[in-house]
């Protein structure tokens, strides 16, 4: 059995073909032009897939939130215009012939955890993600728990900060508004603006910079109050946390340090795990749909 697994980014769609083993029989990465649209997308991914050969089912990680249940893309995301509406599933199944599954790039990148990543032994944990803002998905008996209408795990979108500072999705005082990658380059700017991103902030913290390391530890902080009401919420065994700012191991350490001291004594057995998969998670769980 030859599977496809598709990750649709902002910037970059990563396509392989696994057997059901999971191994890659081949893998390629280019560039979206998400200026084109939805369905020029979803025309180039078949294109792409005809050149290494039939294959026997799809799955297809995207951004935005999707009706898994139809393959549709319910509303997309910001960074790839014309997708909202998108009918990726029969797109692909009316031209292939075969099954195909299509699943929120959070949602797939936590099963790709699962199966294939940290989570590998694990049946129930949260999984964040922290970059230009915070996706999240609950997973239970190895399973994603959507929630009523699809979409539950919307942690960025969490409450942490009463009458605070306008989320771009406009609501008032959003997690993601203090505690995603963004954030940190926000307050870190204020410092200096060639503080551009999280491996500059990151340099400079190491080389014992006091006014970044205070950035930081707020921005920690912030993190740590999210993290803190779900774990009081959910009781879980373990949070996953990913994203590439997480690549700093001194986060997780932080992170995990700082918990267990913002929970009840009795929520406090609780493992803060690094995500392991990198940008190949969200590729990794679609093909995880077909397993």
């Amino acid at each position: 059995m030859r599977i496809a697994g598709v990750d649709i980014g902002g910037t970059s769609i990563k396509l392989g073909i696994f057997n059901q083993e999971g191994t890659t029989l081949e893998f390629i990465e280019y560039d979206t032009n998400s200026e084109q649209g939805g369905r020029s997308i979803i025309q180039h991914i078949i294109e792409k897939i005809e050149q290494f050969g039939a294959v026997d089912a799809i799955g297809v990680s995207t951004a935005g939130q999707v009706d898994n249940k139809r393959g549709i893309i319910v509303q997309g995301s910001a960074n790839i215009p014309d997708t909202s509406g998108l009918q990726v599933k029969a797109m692909l199944e009316d031209h292939f012939t075969i099954p195909v599954a299509v699943e929120n790039d959070v949602n797939a990148a936590a099963l790709g955890e699962n199966h294939f990543g940290v989570g590998k032994n694990l049946e129930n944990f949260l999984f964040l993600t922290y970059g230009t803002g915070i996706g999240g998905a609950i997973v239970t008996d190895s399973e994603i728990f959507y929630g009523k209408s699809g979409f539950a795990g919307e942690f960025g979108h969490m409450i942490t900060h009463g009458s605070g500072r306008q989320c771009g999705c406009g609501l008032l005082g959003c997690y993601e508004t203090y505690a995603s990658t963004t954030a940190l380059v926000r307050e870190a700017k204020k410092i200096n603006p060639a503080y551009l991103n999280g491996k500059i902030i990151f340099e400079k913290y190491h080389d014992g910079d006091e006014e970044i390391k205070t950035v930081v530890h707020h921005w920690v902080d912030e993190i740590v109050i999210g993290l803190s009401s779900l774990i009081h919420i959910f009781n879980p065994p373990t949070i996953v946390i990913g994203g590439g700012i997480m690549e700093q191991e001194i986060i997780v350490q932080m992170i995990s340090k700082q918990v267990k001291k913002n929970v009840l004594g009795s929520f406090s057995d609780v493992d803060i795990m690094k995500a392991t998969l990198g940008n190949k998670a969200g590729m990794l769980g679609a093909l995880s749909l077909h397993l």
